[in-house]
């Protein structure tokens, strides 16, 4: 299937030749008279790549432009401006609203076709990454240099629909105080019973920031395994300091109990669990805390 290219253009002769061009250089052309034309017609058309003229009655290009890459999906479509005007500031403008190039009119034709060729490319070569995190799943966010999400693996966009408005919130409140506080330390989000990770990975762009969101039961150890076996707080003590391999002994300086006392709950946490001897009852308390995230 070819690409679609949308072209946005208020001026009528400027928008015929366009399309003839675009056909001609073997895409699909879509074409939209304004911006607010453009908006409404945005999720059915799908384009692959916009040709913005930057200069248009009512909202301009630039607005176009900002406006769009708010969509769901549309952060990383590409946008090449279009203009007569070739001012420093203008271009600044459009790389600023998310242009990824800028072209001046007249329009050289041939340079255009090499432009959209090597956008094209490149949207390509994001998309096929996207799509791998996706299908490889892990819940991944990204959002921009603002703390505005832009783009998430559908692991993640599952998890944030399941939890509902206020968990989303909280969660969105987080990615934004650690952008602007350039912050690389993880958070805790709660959720209900369970509690996850916010974890930065870095930039993957200039003003792009990629966080996992993972489970973890971090402070929460004690309690999912008494919620698991019906323990008592003393013996999920006991059965955490196990499970991470601490003899009797140190088990008893850890808790300020006796060693003997130690046995007594162990013995006890066996019958609970319904196994027979340590290794047993470090494997299933393993899988409570470290399990499916």
């Amino acid at each position: 299937m070819s690409a679609r290219i949308l072209i946005i253009d208020d001026d009528t002769g400027t928008l015929a030749m366009l399309r003839e061009f675009v056909l001609a250089e073997g895409y699909e052309p879509e074409t939209a008279r304004s911006g607010e034309e453009a908006l409404v017609r945005l999720d059915a058309i799908s384009p692959d790549i916009v040709l913005l003229d930057a200069v248009m009655a009512g909202m301009d290009g630039f607005e176009t432009c900002r406006q769009l890459k708010q969509r769901a999906g549309a952060a990383h479509l590409p946008v090449i401006f279009m203009t007569g005007l070739s001012d420093t500031s203008h271009v600044i403008k459009g790389l600023e609203v998310g242009g990824v190039d800028y072209v001046t009119k007249p329009l050289e034709l041939d340079v255009l076709a090499a432009r959209i060729r090597v956008h094209l490319g490149n949207a390509l070569a994001t998309r096929s990454a996207l799509t791998a995190l996706g299908t490889t799943g892990g819940r991944l966010i990204a959002c921009d240099d603002s703390g505005k999400i832009t783009w998430s693996t559908p692991d993640a966009r599952h998890f944030i629909d399941e939890q509902g408005f206020a968990v989303a919130d909280e969660l969105y409140r987080l990615v934004r105080d650690m952008v602007l506080a350039d912050d690389d330390a993880r958070r805790i989000l709660d959720c209900g019973e369970q509690r996850f990770q916010l974890a930065p990975l870095g930039r993957t762009g200039a003003d792009e920031f990629l966080f996992r969101l993972s489970r973890t039961v971090e402070g929460v150890e004690p309690q999912l395994l008494r919620q698991s076996f019906g323990l008592t707080p003393r013996e999920a003590d006991v059965l955490l300091w196990t499970a991470r391999g601490k003899s009797n002994k140190d088990m008893a300086e850890i808790l300020n109990i006796s060693a003997r006392t130690i046995n007594k709950h162990l013995e006890q946490i066996f019958i609970k669990i319904g196994v027979e001897n340590r290794a047993s009852a470090t494997a299933a308390a393993t899988r409570v805390l470290y399990g499916p995230t």
